[in-house]
């Protein structure tokens, strides 16, 4: 029988770099994570990647034998100099990267299914014949590796960016005019951007943004308090430079003017634009309590604010408000840094209205486990500070708790404020009504991420709000396809996590008004999956410890099947379980 091996053409390019970072990409800071990656929860492989040394140009490796794999299956492979991942389907074989770009999740463990392989952890899809990325989240795409019956491989970075054209255009930075202007640089608007340039639009690009940093990984910010600007970085400044894309920091948009077609921002620069991309993203919520001007109550916004956190509650006594995950996230996160942890929630579980009072009650009893203290179905009525400083939070309920920081975790609202007067719809809550493409009710305005109610599909194209870092992802690209005129169907099941004190909960799909909530496996064990019902129909799942379920029902929502209740009532969900990788 013939032996499998693998082999990878390199780009010339590719060659030439000698300057490679741990993660196999040229950039001038060698110790980086990949993606932002970080030390959170249970998600990350956070060893630390040893120095990369510019491997020989191929390294020939026999892997396996031809009927060592049946179809469906994958498999880790070792080239000596680093391993692969093997994919079995149809009769065909094929290798690619074996770690997730996005945290470097181990891609064996996932899910296999017509022609890309989804992400155990976070959802994210690539293409098993291309590498590229397929569904979010994460920006890069997978290494891919030619497979023959002979042997010559050679192993190069677990990822790669799509080629990207250059702007032709000579511009003078100092131009009030961007073909294409995208204001927020989260998810949505990098990956507009990043889009553009990959499908070979070669025009201006500017991106502004409120924050004073390239872009970076927010979601992380609540479940690393300590982490910095650099730390989370999603793309440098060089790699934005490398494929002119204009990053303007530190610039309030203030209005729009959709006759002129331009944007005001607050320090008086006005900008021209063919076409806009809206992607401001959330602010919290406001809250009515007495004593506002009280120092030491946050809003988790930036990493300097999450330092501060961090820095404050060290042996000191934090409370939270609010049981939103960001909350949560952040309460998990001070347990360790802390003398005392509170949290105060309107709800009489956490999460209960996203994941149900059981699932909720489980969590809650995991946080009090770790010396969190609750005070349910109740709000704040006063801040009391002493020469300024917060000294107590003071309940409705007429309770009185010794704090030294507090942090605001209440819920969110779209940062529209500035689109108000410009004509484009927008809701009663400040959302901003988009059609399938992302488009505005004004020709060439575009809006995504956490700002956009959108058409969803999987709800007869109800209008919906999903403000999930993956979906945002999906916008940027959708959004980005709709200026060249290349409409696409926005394809995507929603996908969230959220670790805490090293577990991590995963969730798939869109489960707004679930009516029943079924759940296999054993909650007090925290070793479950939770079924979210709409009359027969399931439409999203919830699992701990429990992989790649929800994964695999993403995949299989995503495919256009439904998958009923009575599926999932019988105690037997072995059918969803792939048992295609070994």
């Amino acid at each position: 029988s013939f032996e499998v091996k693998v082999e990878l053409s390199l780009l010339e390019k590719e060659k030439e770099v000698d300057g490679l970072s741990p993660n196999g990409k040229a950039s001038p800071f060698a110790d980086c994570r990949p993606n932002g990656a970080l030390g959170h929860g249970s998600d990350d492989d956070s060893t630390p990647l040893p120095p990369y040394h510019k491997p020989r140009d191929y390294v020939e490796a026999s892997v396996c034998h031809v009927k060592d794999l049946e179809n469906g299956q994958m498999r880790e492979v070792d080239l000596g100099s680093g391993k692969a991942l093997l994919i079995k389907e149809h009769g065909e074989f094929s290798a690619m990267g074996h770690k997730c770009p996005h945290y470097g999740a181990p891609l064996v463990k996932g899910v296999l299914s017509k022609g890309h392989v989804r992400c155990p952890w976070h959802g994210a899809c690539f293409n098993i014949a291309t590498g590229d990325i397929e569904d979010f989240p994460g920006l890069d795409s997978l290494p891919t590796f030619q497979v023959t019956f002979l042997a010559r491989a050679a192993l190069q970075s677990q990822k790669r960016s799509k080629p990207m054209s250059r702007c032709s255009a000579v511009i003078n930075s100092s131009t009030g005019f961007s073909h294409v202007l995208i204001i927020g640089s989260g998810p949505a608007g990098l990956v507009c951007a990043e889009t553009l340039r990959q499908e070979g639009f070669t025009d201006r690009i500017v991106m502004c943004t409120m924050d004073r940093h390239p872009p970076y990984d927010r979601t992380k910010l609540s479940k690393s308090l300590d982490s910095t600007a650099e730390q989370l970085r999603l793309r440098s400044l060089d790699f934005l430079q490398d494929h002119d894309i204009e990053l303007l920091t530190e610039k309030e948009a203030v209005a729009i003017d959709v006759k002129t077609r331009s944007v005001t921002f607050e320090d008086g620069l006005r900008m021209e634009y063919r076409k806009l991309f809206i992607a401001t993203g959330s602010k919290p919520k406001p809250m009515i309590f007495k004593g506002k001007d009280v120092r030491n109550v946050f809003h988790l916004r930036t990493p300097e604010d999450a330092n501060s956190i961090a820095k404050l509650a060290d042996n000191k006594n934090a409370v939270i408000v609010g049981t939103s995950f960001v909350g949560m996230e952040v309460a998990a996160a001070l347990t360790d840094k802390a003398h005392s942890v509170s949290v105060i929630g309107i709800e009489s579980v956490p999460f209960k209205k996203a994941l149900g009072e059981k699932v909720g009650k489980v969590i809650m009893k995991l946080f009090e486990a770790n010396r969190v203290k609750f005070y349910m179905m109740n709000e704040v009525s006063e801040m009391i500070g002493h020469h300024g400083q917060l000294k107590e939070v003071v309940l409705k309920s007429g309770k009185v708790l010794r704090a030294d920081v507090c942090v605001i975790g209440a819920g969110r609202v779209p940062a529209t404020g500035f689109v108000k007067q410009s004509g484009l719809h927008m809701d009663s809550k400040g959302f901003i009504t988009v059609n399938k493409t992302m488009q505005t009710n004004v020709d060439g305005v575009f809006a995504g991420g956490d700002v956009a109610m959108f058409p969803f599909p999987p709800r007869n194209n109800k209008k919906v709000n999903i403000p999930h870092w993956q979906m945002a992802h999906v916008h940027g690209r959708v959004a980005a396809l709709s200026m060249m005129c290349r409409v696409t169907e926005m394809k995507t099941v929603p996908y969230f996590w959220s670790a805490m004190f090293g577990k991590t909960i995963r969730y798939a799909g869109y489960g707004d008004g679930f009516d029943d909530v079924i759940i296999q496996g054993d909650l007090d064990e925290l070793r479950f999956v939770a079924f979210y019902t709409r009359g027969e129909e399931v439409v999203a799942v919830a699992s701990m410890n429990y992989d790649p379920i929800v994964s695999r029902v993403a995949e299989v929502l995503g495919s256009g099947k439904t998958i009923k209740k009575r599926d999932v009532e019988t105690g037997d969900i072995s059918w969803l379980i792939d048992k295609g990788s070994q």
